[in-house]
């Protein structure tokens, strides 16, 4: 059973949401919140296995939450869908970087915000290699200065490579077709990649491939 809590100020949103997902099998909402910092509060208590998280709400608004949700070590196994207005919301990249596996537009068709939540739910990030590439494109360049980019040094040149890949939106058939290499072996060090780097999904990945220098905003 895929858990979800929804985090939206607008009651009609989230009734819209939750009748969609509770009709599903396997998946059920187990709260609603009204603001950041209930969604705080009921991921903690619930341990959801997905939250859909607007990023515009009153109060603590969905990026703060999402970087105090993704901070807490305690619910590293929890996944937050950034839910947007726009498809380039100008806080998207932000969003990633606070521990977000991926967004979603409000008006997403149904079907795929079911298949977002299954995949998400799965440990795979909510990224298609054209949104990726548009997101660093437009927005890594106005993103507030990066932190301390994490080591890269336990790396293997050849990880250092598929991380670069990763980083401009390839799929692991891109990355394995770019560097002579089968599907599988791309897949393996993708995971290897991102077991060094203590990242969540292949969207942490993008965004730890730019603020380590690898992609630079204007190479795609």
């Amino acid at each position: 059973m895929i858990n979800v809590v929804l985090a939206d100020d607008q009651a009609l949103v989230r009734a819209g949401f939750r009748a969609l997902l509770d009709a599903q099998d396997g998946m059920t909402v187990v709260g609603e919140a009204s603001d950041g910092a209930q969604a705080i509060q009921l991921t903690r208590e619930l341990h959801p296995d997905v939250v859909l998280m607007d990023i515009r709400m009153p109060g603590m608004d969905g990026l703060t939450a999402t970087r105090h949700i993704g901070e807490d070590p305690a619910l590293d196994s929890t996944r937050i869908i950034m839910l947007t207005t726009f498809e380039l919301d100008e806080y998207v990249f932000e969003a990633l970087r606070g521990g977000a596996s991926g967004f979603l537009v409000k008006d997403t068709e149904p079907a795929e915000l079911i298949q977002a939540v299954r995949v998400v739910a799965c440990g795979d990030a909510l990224l298609s290699p054209s949104v990726t590439r548009r997101l660093i494109a437009e927005y890594a360049s106005r993103a507030k200065e990066p932190g301390i980019a994490r080591n890269l040094g336990q790396l293997t040149e050849r990880e250092r490579e598929v991380l670069a890949l990763v980083g401009t939106g390839m799929t692991n058939d891109e990355v394995a077709a770019t560097l002579f290499m089968s599907p599988a072996t791309a897949k393996t060090h993708v995971s290897r990649t991102m077991t060094k780097l203590h990242a969540r999904d292949r969207a942490q990945l993008v965004v730890i491939a730019y603020e380590s220098g690898l992609v630079k905003p204007g190479w795609l």
